[in-house]
């Protein structure tokens, strides 16, 4: 066969040219060949939770503060993940790649502030500057970004107290009321609150459990090493994965590490393990190995390495927090790490709506246009383009409400990646709606990352295919200067 393929073999006729929302997407070529130990994450990777929760912690949140909040309900599509909150401002806002505000997409309370006002606010620019942006776990001065699908309900509740608060002309402190709502909504976790309500009703609260045992009981059966390391109690683990799984889950995993206190899990040398009888009590014994079968408290990632030799990318760990869980595997410790993101499904099928793809397609085409006719400045070529700026601006907004109203996707700004979608980049080398997505996949499958070209490799713009087509208008203005 001739070595230049025909388009016909790669692609086949009808082929369908949507995304799959069940696949898994590759920032980072890894091959699963590689892979021997597969480590998970609990809250949001093994057990995945109906909408109602974020409902209860928001309005647990809100009557452990005062009781005249109560005339608030949680609005679950108010906010999205990512987001980051400017606590001297008051200002939840979405921030791209390049640290700037998308205008449109910065709130005080529940109402948007005019883009005139963060444009001052911010001394004359929609840039934020590095020194306050969060740190590398999202914690910044002034400045915090909510990564954890269950800061959804405290972002809301920060909105919907500061919106009492101005509606009813109360002047308020910034900072005590960040900790203030900080406090409550890690009440809602720290006093088990949360634990009890999933406890008592799995059926409403965990979803997609059969899913859970399907992926775990597969990788099994293949002869990989499975292990858990999750900040949650081993009460809550048990009976939830006794759910998911059956009353014998732990056969399934070579190790149990609860309450594990991620992210200094994998920073602090210091904790050692702790082990637990199967009541959930401590022992008192030393760890000298860690034992398939056994549940273990605390701990750090040294003494995990140290005991079990799992190192490099024969590890792959799965988590939803970019920051807790996958930041440090990452950068520090050379696991590949694979990035739970259920926001991934219904983002993608917004994608694959036609209304979606005319739009994209039209506000590309206008941008094309306003980039190459931009030298024509005559007064009728300045009225066009005014016109195509504006209904630029208009499928820019109308795209940005088919994800979200109030802050868009939480992947793109208007035309750049998020800072979200730069952290996910840079943390997980492959990212999925579920883990239920490994069941799509052989074991030994590679994952390529598509070759999205740089801006110098693939003009956007038929202009510029060629220079011999590249003009320089100006050249001949220029001349004299010689």
């Amino acid at each position: 066969m001739n070595t230049v393929l025909q388009s016909n073999y790669l692609l086949p006729p009808g082929v369908c040219n949507l995304l799959n929302p069940a696949a898994i997407y590759a920032n980072n070529e890894i091959s699963l060949r590689d892979v021997e130990i597969y480590g998970f994450d609990y809250d949001y990777t093994l057990a995945q939770y109906s909408n109602l929760l974020h409902s209860m912690i928001f309005n647990t949140a809100r009557d452990l503060l005062i009781e005249q909040y109560k005339k608030y309900d949680y609005l679950p599509g108010f906010a999205i993940r990512g987001l980051h909150y400017d606590v001297q401002k008051s200002l939840l806002m979405k921030i791209d790649a390049f640290h700037y505000v998308q205008l449109g997409t910065a709130y005080r309370g529940l109402k948007p502030v005019p883009d005139e006002e963060v444009i001052e606010l911010y001394g004359g620019t929609q840039h934020i500057p590095l020194y306050q942006m969060s740190d590398f776990y999202g914690k910044g001065p002034s400045i915090k970004q909510f990564m954890d699908i269950f800061s959804l309900p405290e972002m809301t509740l920060l909105s919907s107290v500061i919106d009492y608060f101005i509606n009813h002309g109360i002047e308020f402190d910034q900072v005590h009321l960040y900790k203030d709502i900080s406090d409550a909504i890690k009440d809602v976790h720290v006093k088990g609150m949360m634990y009890k309500w999933i406890e008592k009703d799995m059926e409403k609260y965990i979803l997609h459990g059969d899913e859970t045992y399907a992926v775990l009981n597969r990788l099994v059966n293949l002869n990989k090493k499975l292990f858990l390391i999750t900040n949650s109690p081993f009460s809550f683990v048990d009976k939830g994965m006794k759910h998911m799984v059956g009353k014998n889950w732990r056969d399934l995993f070579d190790m149990v590490i609860v309450q594990a206190d991620k992210p200094t899990f994998f920073t602090d040398r210091r904790k050692p393990f702790r082990k637990l009888d199967d009541k959930g009590s401590l022992q008192w014994d030393k760890i000298n190995k860690l034992e398939k079968g056994k549940i273990y408290k605390q701990g750090n990632l040294f003494d995990f390495l140290r005991l079990t030799g799992w190192r490099g990318s024969k590890v792959l760990y799965f988590g939803d927090h970019l920051y807790s869980d996958l930041a440090d595997l990452m950068l520090r410790h050379g696991w590949r790490t694979g990035a739970i993101v259920p926001e991934l499904e219904p983002e993608i099928r917004i994608i694959n709506t036609e209304q979606y793809m005319h739009s994209l397609t039209w506000q590309q085409a206008l941008t094309g246009l306003l980039e190459r006719m931009q030298m024509y400045q005559d007064a009728e070529s300045k009225q066009v383009l005014l016109e195509w700026m504006q209904e630029r601006q208009e499928i820019r907004s109308l795209t940005k409400n088919l994800f979200n109203p109030q802050f868009g996707s939480i992947f793109r700004t208007f035309h750049n990646p998020t800072y979200f979608s730069r952290r996910l980049i840079r943390f997980s080398d492959i990212y999925m709606a579920s883990i239920s997505c490994l069941l799509n996949y052989d074991v030994n499958f590679t994952f390529f990352p598509r070759r999205t070209p740089l801006q110098h490799e693939a003009p956007l713009w038929m202009d510029q295919l060629c220079t011999g087509c590249m003009k320089t208008p100006f050249l001949e203005e220029m001349v004299h200067i010689r």
